[in-house]
């Protein structure tokens, strides 16, 4: 009976594991199996330690037990030289290995380190320039542009097998994570920041790609398709997104910006050029200002009192704005419910009385203690002779 049980748990767990997707220890891209096995040589390593330390303490319980009369028996035992040498020396090789391969690795596999190979045994041909896709993190989706093709998807990834890539990773919001385990690491995507990844995929096939990092409500969804294809079929993939794609200017980008769950994959065959260093810099919507443009006045000393208006085209809160006359680059929640953190209908904000109110100068009345007057409710505080600053209005992200 005991052996029956005990085939039948083992019969379970052989079937229980067979749906396990062993993706990162199996993958199909040059940099991801380097990544897989820098896992292995370290786990190798270290269970140079583990293995003797774990059969060590059952055959020492063993041995030393109490039945076992003719176990040697020193209770003013307290020190072998020969011990000593061998418990520290073999955990200081082990970490000068590490440290050793760690160091190079890290250098070697850097996601911003344009590619040297296709694999281990085929070197990129001199001349070849690898296909730029750019990534944008939305909650809760993914848009890809393809600069070189004029096209761009939503929730669909395409490359030609054996073809270097160049990711540039962005975000439209809160940060996310772009994943897909079979290609390589996964890499941040931040708002108002760029982050690179070069990589390649060897084999053809369909690979899993998602967010790595928690983002809201939508994140269990924000998941994509990754086709790795023959230079053909590739091709053939584009003509499709250019034969079934639509417009994507930066009037559809922010409509595709509001916060949306399951969505489908979409086509764009006419792309705005600029579009992705707009999202990038934050200034997609009519008005807003740049990234760049703010920090090439922080580089110049500040605008002083003449930037006094940045402060409304420096608002980008795309979740928790009620009026998008007064932020011109908000949008509004689709997700079919309200997003968290917005302000029920018909509230309005708490009255600040005059001993609450924080005092700011007036540019006019700069030393004059009449110049001082207090903030009207639900306006943030302006500094005098500096560009105003973002105001989050509770924005987790904190923009």
């Amino acid at each position: 009976m005991k052996s029956i049980l005990r085939v039948s748990a083992l019969l379970l767990a052989a079937t229980l594991l067979s749906g396990c997707d062993w993706v990162v220890m199996s993958p199909a891209g040059d940099i991801a199996v380097q990544q897989r096995d820098l896992i292995v040589l370290s786990t190798v390593l270290m269970l140079l330690i583990i293995v003797p330390v774990i059969f060590l303490t059952f055959f020492f319980a063993w041995k030393y037990r109490e039945s076992n009369k003719d176990a040697e028996y020193a209770p003013d035992w307290h020190h072998s030289t020969r011990l000593e040498l061998v418990i520290w020396s073999a955990p200081l090789a082990i970490i000068l290995v590490l440290g050793t391969v760690t160091w190079i690795a890290t250098h070697k596999l850097d996601p911003y380190r344009p590619l040297d190979r296709i694999d281990a045994n085929t070197p990129i041909a001199e001349g070849v320039e690898p296909l730029v896709v750019e990534v944008v993190a939305i909650d809760w989706k993914w848009l890809f542009l393809y600069p070189e093709y004029g096209i761009a998807t939503v929730n669909e990834l395409a490359a030609p097998v054996n073809t270097p890539i160049q990711f540039k990773i962005t975000s439209s919001s809160i940060m996310n994570s772009f994943f897909v385990p079979a290609l390589a690491g996964q890499i941040y995507a931040m708002t108002g920041m760029e982050t690179k990844l070069n990589a390649v995929i060897n084999k053809e096939g369909v690979y899993k790609g998602f967010s790595g990092n928690f983002s809201g409500d939508g994140f269990s969804h924000m998941h994509f398709n990754f086709h790795g294809m023959p230079q053909d079929g590739f091709d053939a993939w584009v003509a499709r997104v250019r034969a079934e794609g639509v417009t994507l200017g930066r009037d559809e980008y922010l409509v595709l910006e509001r916060p949306s769950e399951r969505e489908p994959v979409r086509y764009f065959n006419d792309v705005d050029p600029s579009l992705y260093e707009a999202i990038l810099n934050m200034c997609v919507a009519p008005g807003s200002m740049c990234v760049h443009e703010m920090a090439h006045i922080d580089r110049s000393g500040g605008g002083g009192v003449d930037s006094h208006d940045n402060y409304a085209r420096l608002r980008y809160d795309n979740r928790h704005a009620d009026d998008p006359a007064a932020a011109p680059a908000a949008t509004f929640p689709d997700a079919g419910r309200e997003a968290r953190g917005d302000e029920p209908q018909g509230h309005q904000p708490r009255a600040v009385s005059p001993e609450e109110a924080t005092p700011i100068p007036t540019p006019s009345n700069e030393d004059d203690d009449e110049g001082i007057k207090p903030i009207p409710p639900g306006q943030a505080p302006q500094q005098q002779g500096a560009p105003g600053k973002p105001d989050n209005d509770g924005d987790p992200t904190g923009r």
